[in-house]
């Protein structure tokens, strides 16, 4: 049956991935002729998730790997598995959940709750799954994986890793061994969902915002003189002061205030270093005071030099309140409204004074337990807090001060003079308060403001387990592409925290910890096991707090294996091969995989990682939806097929390069599709594949030109094995679009043509060869391009297997015959040169042409004369004049033993083409000359976003060459007079 004009990607796809999985295509061993393993851990998306562009571009890359290994013979396996995904798993069942009318989390109850989450997870898993699978996956599905499979409800128990077990087992290990503890430490705190969260659910966002100056005066009416000078020396203000200057963006935090602190190097206060000052806001009578003291973190030359200290709601506060022992007092409830809790203000404030003076010490949950939010405060949300301290502490005239005029002010919102049409502004002295941009953290689910908090959480001692996981990078056991990302990685490891592993969630691994009614902790992997530590008739609770998903995802490569079972999986394929992930995940499971597969089993998870970056639009923005750019892989497929998205993916994966989508490039990317297929419906149409007994067998040639594309097709495979093993993914695609458009879609179609229509001795041989290339580019091309090459493969031919396990080629560069090579490839440059003359001198395409050489030596003439037929039809010339020097009017084209001209003097109009060129040289200039005048500006390569520097200098180079290219145009006119 002849083959369909098009290839119906819609069509094909769903219906050939359907037959790899039925003939058990993606099993892991599946096609295996040699004892090398090969194993990739897929990053396990979120099961209530959909596939977006990073999951799409992440996913092509590790299936070419599997496809590339698998069909060389090696036990493959890349293992699926979904993530838990506590915080976003919880909100979207709880957020389902509203709009179908259900009771609420808490009015359910947590067993009832959970239950709804594994209906959920049932649910909505296999909507990835799906995805992953149109996008052509070859996972083996029938070990996927879940990093809650096994706990209590799971409906699919039994079917997979019990992960649970594992995670569990491994946190006791921990506990016992003293890696995991349970401490006050600062986290990232979610009002919305009221738990702690990572610094990757972190936004960062630059809002319109607000500093605030206000003055803290000094005990008892103490005073000092405050004095500035200039960067000679020079005293440019000196005053007396009783108070010292700060400023916030914060000020609800002010009541937790613990110090002031400078830098030990300004002199402007160093004579009150040492002693208190007021914080100035609350009751009068029951002011607190706060010592004065040095620290490096203020920085002198930013606003007054004197910083707040607010432990308890301050990273970079919390780090100084530890290094000078001062008491970090927590605001803020769970949901960030100022607590209403404990003792009243008065006596909290003077334990707090007694502490301030150094007559009382409180213990950790002492100070916790204190409430210093003013009573009439207490309750309030925290930004309504923030207006009322603000109002507060300017009526009673503690705010700094300053001229209407005050540049930190801003500019005056309308004209500043009655005669311009506005008000005039009050000259007189206004509060100062800066407007000023400012950077927000924001939940990246719950869109509301974070608030650091001091919270009860639990922790691995991660300093304790950095050490082998940093070893095994610098001594090369464990290998990091690009080498960039091992840089990132000492720095994260070598300055490492202690790690949070605990949320205040009701979905996920809950904390195996018991505790009685002193405090006292008892782990254990069962509640019966707990009892058994506490003895009978002692009462525990269990702690309600889950582990952060990154615990669990942490183990991952040995626990989709079976671990702490010694399954033959795991001896098989662990460590793995190499893990592909973004870069900006490499702290939050990269380096947490290291560690805990190396504190749990003493092995490397990985041998190598590949990291790449965000998937960003055409014009390097990266993608969002308040922007409008966010591109759906799935829609992509649905217009242009899975192999073109594939295809560009892999084009796009250059080693730490920034990744732009351009939708035209897909377009390009389809067309090859079609340009391969049409290339091999021209093979059928000339009966290349009729009465053909498929084989690997690379045929014998005698024609120059069948000799020089089996060298080609040898060349490209070193390349894309080369590329592939070097993870230049861009590489491998790359060479591929090289040879299979231009060395055999374009110029091998066209040189056989002549010998598939001449029915000559060498027919066959052609027909031969032009099989066995077009089989070369299926097998070469299907890691990248699955389902169409998967697709061709079965309509040229009766195969004894699919094209998914066939066998990988192996021939090297014997096979490039060097005489045809260098004859083929100067008849090439030959049809090239004379093209690029003729369209440059606005030639008529259609037009013939004399050609006259001079010059021309034996093997020049040889190489005409074989292929005379061909140089004719391709250039588009009348015949060859062999001259002892070229007319005037000639366009040189000069080659190797030879050099050939175009005569055209009396074909086109040298003036007017000059002219023509001129212009446009002429406009082309003008841009130029913006374009680097802008990129010269520091203040635009400073200020202007990153994307629009990039696409101008992306601009300035398109239009460089395009001038380039005019330029050489010109030169040619020169040479005709």
């Amino acid at each position: 049956m002849a083959m369909e004009k098009t290839f119906d990607a819609s069509e094909a796809e769903a219906r050939l991935y359907k037959a790899w999985e039925e003939s058990g295509a993606f099993k892991a061993g599946a096609n295996a002729s040699r004892e090398d393993t090969f194993c990739v851990m897929i990053p396990p998306p979120n099961v209530t998730g959909s596939l977006h562009m990073g999951h799409a571009f992440n996913n092509t890359l590790q299936d070419i790997l599997v496809r590339w290994h698998r069909m060389r013979g090696f036990d493959t396996l890349w293992q699926p598995g979904t993530d838990h995904a506590g915080i976003a798993t919880q909100m979207v069942t709880e957020r389902e959940m509203a709009a179908n009318g259900e009771p609420s989390r808490r009015e359910m109850g947590r067993e009832a709750f959970l239950d709804r989450v594994w209906q959920q997870k049932v649910k909505s898993r296999g909507t990835i799954i799906g995805q992953l699978k149109r996008l052509g996956a070859s996972a083996d599905w029938s070990r996927e994986a879940f990093t809650m499979g096994g706990a209590a409800g799971d409906p699919d128990k039994g079917n997979g890793p019990n992960f649970h077990d594992a995670v569990i087992k491994v946190f006791v290990d921990m506990y016992n061994k003293g890696l995991i503890y349970r401490g006050k430490r600062l986290v990232n705190w979610d009002p919305h969902f009221e738990t702690a969260i990572s610094d990757l659910e972190v936004e960062n966002i630059e809002n319109p915002g607000h500093m605030w100056h206000f003055k803290y005066p000094l005990a008892g009416g103490a005073t000092y003189t405050y004095i500035e000078k200039d960067e000679d020396g020079n005293v440019v203000l000196e005053e007396e002061r009783d108070y010292i200057s700060i400023a916030t963006t914060r000020p609800e935090t002010m009541l937790g205030d613990g110090a002031v602190a400078v830098h030990p190097s300004d002199e402007r206060y160093a004579p009150i270093v040492g002693k208190l000052c007021e914080i100035p806001v609350g009751p009068k009578e029951h002011r607190r005071l706060i010592p004065i003291i040095t620290d490096e973190y203020p920085d002198p030359t930013f606003g007054s030099g004197a910083v707040k200290i607010t432990g308890a709601h301050d990273f970079n506060d919390y780090g100084v309140a530890k290094r000078g022992n001062i008491p970090c007092y927590r605001l803020m409830d769970t949901k960030a409204h100022m607590r209403d809790d404990g003792a009243p203000y008065e006596e909290a404030a003077l334990i707090a004074g007694a502490v301030a003076r150094g007559e009382r010490t409180l213990t950790e949950a002492e100070t916790d337990a204190l409430n210093l939010v003013p009573d009439h405060l207490r309750g309030l949300d925290r930004f309504e807090a923030r207006k009322r301290v603000v109002e507060e502490i300017t009526a009673e005239g503690l705010a700094v001060m300053v001229p209407a005029t005050d540049p930190r002010l801003g500019a005056p919102k309308a004209p500043v003079a009655p005669e311009e049409g506005g008000e005039a502004r009050d000259e007189g002295l206004v509060p100062l308060v800066e407007a000023k941009p400012i950077m927000q953290p924001f939940g990246d689910r719950s869109k509301v403001v974070i608030e650091p908090m001091l919270t009860d959480q639990w922790f691995v001692d991660a300093e304790k387990i950095v050490g082998p996981a940093l070893e095994a990078v610098r001594s090369g056991e464990v290998k990091i592409v690009p080498e960039s990302g091992e840089r990132t990685y000492y720095h994260w490891l070598e300055n490492i925290e202690p790690w949070c592993i605990s949320r205040q969630l009701w979905w996920g691994h809950q904390i195996p910890v018991w505790f009685d009614a002193d405090g006292n902790q008892y782990c254990a992997p069962t509640e019966a096991e707990a009892q058994a530590m506490a003895g009978n008739g002692v009462e525990l609770t269990r702690d309600p707090d889950v582990l952060d998903t990154w615990f669990s995802s942490g183990l991952w490569p040995i626990g989709t294996l079976g671990w702490p079972e010694q399954t033959p999986e795991l001896q098989k394929y662990f460590p793995t091969s190499v893990l592909v992930t973004g870069q900006d995940i490499l702290f939050f499971w990269v380096a947490r995989m290291m560690m805990m597969q190396l504190a749990v089993v003493d092995q490397i998870p990985f041998k190598d990682v590949y990291l790449h970056g965000l998937v960003r639009d055409a014009k390097g923005k990266k993608m969002s939806k308040s922007l409008g750019n966010v591109v759906d892989p799935l829609e992509i497929i649905d217009e242009y097929g899975a192999d073109a998205l594939r295809f560009t993916n892999a084009a796009m994966a250059s080693l730490g390069g920034v990744l732009k989508l351009d939708m035209a490039r897909i377009a390009g990317y389809r067309n090859f599709g079609t340009k391969l297929w049409n290339a091999t419906r021209f093979a059928e149409m000339n009966g290349v594949f009729e009465n053909r007994t498929p084989s690997a067998d690379i045929p014998k040639a005698t024609a120059t030109v069948n000799q020089w594309i089996i060298g080609e097709t040898a060349r490209v495979r070193g390349e894309v094995d080369a590329a592939l093993a070097a993870y230049r993914f861009d590489d491998a695609a790359a060479a591929l679009y090289r040879f299979v458009w231009g060395k055999v879609c374009d110029w091998y179609v066209e040189f056989s043509k002549p010998l598939l229509l001449d029915d000559g001795p060498q027919t066959a041989e052609t027909k031969a060869t032009m099989a066995w290339v077009i089989d070369q580019c299926l097998i070469l091309l299907h890691p990248i391009m699955p389902f169409i090459t998967e697709e061709l493969w079965a309509v040229t031919g009766d195969r004894s297997k699919m094209l998914v396990h066939a066998d990988w080629p192996t021939y090297g560069d014997d096979l490039i015959d060097a005489e045809a090579d260098r004859e083929m490839n100067w008849v090439i440059g030959l049809i090239e040169g004379i093209r690029s003359a003729r369209q440059q001198m606005h030639v008529p395409v259609g037009l013939y042409l004399p050609l006259v050489v001079k010059d021309m030596g034996d093997a020049a003439r040889a190489a005409w004369d074989r292929n005379e037929v061909l140089i004719k039809r391709l250039a588009r010339i009348e015949e060859l004049t062999v001259v002892d020097a070229f007319p005037k009017g000639c366009a040189t084209v000069p080659m190797e033993g030879a050099t050939f001209g175009l005569p055209l003097a009396d074909i086109i109009d040298v003036a007017e083409e000059k002219a023509r060129l001129e212009k446009s040289l002429q406009k082309l200039a003008k841009e130029i000359g913006g374009m680097k005048g802008r990129l010269s500006n520091p203040k635009f390569v400073e200020s202007a976003p990153e994307e629009v520097v990039e696409e101008t200098r992306a601009n300035l180079a398109a239009r460089e060459e395009e001038a380039a290219q005019l330029q050489e145009a010109m030169d040619r006119l020169a040479e005709l007079g």
